[in-house]
């Protein structure tokens, strides 16, 4: 007879999202216009997620110093393409489970919090987080808004997720001690 050791399955606490390409289909062009119009990028990418991606390694070492008009630039054309986003129609039954399974959801977004805000309202996700943290309210990008959503939602790393779509996303959250 051979005896095989199951793992343990991990308790997870909390949930945290990216609109970009976890809850929604971005469109591409305004983050290439991001990449283009503010730093200079002549790059084509593919994908929207991976432009957004490129936006954020190129916006966080120079973020607190970059000019209000390029934040304002970013900002509008962010809730643009968060108005022609697509949500995915299994996002609400979704986190509505979750929610159920006593998960804490929270969003942790580098986006803008006017950008954020408008696709929580558009997608009619309002009651379903727990805490809403963005480039804004956590005053940083990419690991900034995670960790503000962490402590905002009173959730270990180590017993949290985060759903992104990118190694880009996976690489910050594994710094942090994600599961």
């Amino acid at each position: 007879m051979v005896c095989y050791a199951l793992p343990l399955m991990q308790r997870i606490d909390g949930i945290l999202f990216e609109p970009v390409g976890c809850l929604a289909e971005f469109p591409l062009d305004p983050f290439n216009a991001i990449l283009n119009r503010v730093f200079g990028q002549e790059v084509n990418l593919i994908s929207a997620s991976n432009s957004y991606w490129q936006v954020l390694n190129l916006m966080e070492p120079v973020y607190r110093k970059m000019a209000n008009a390029d934040m304002k630039f970013i900002e509008i054309v962010e809730t643009q393409a968060v108005e022609a986003a697509s949500v995915y129609e299994d996002v609400i039954p979704a986190l509505s489970e979750l929610k159920a399974m006593n998960i804490k959801l929270a969003m942790a977004s580098s986006l803008s919090a006017t950008a954020v805000n408008r696709f929580i309202e558009k997608a009619l996700l309002k009651d379903l987080f727990i805490s809403v943290s963005t480039r804004d309210s956590a005053n940083g990008v990419k690991t900034a808004p995670l960790k503000a959503a962490l402590t905002a939602a009173g959730i270990e790393p180590a017993l949290a997720m985060f759903l992104t779509d990118t190694a880009d996303g996976l690489g910050v959250v594994n710094a942090l001690g994600f599961n």
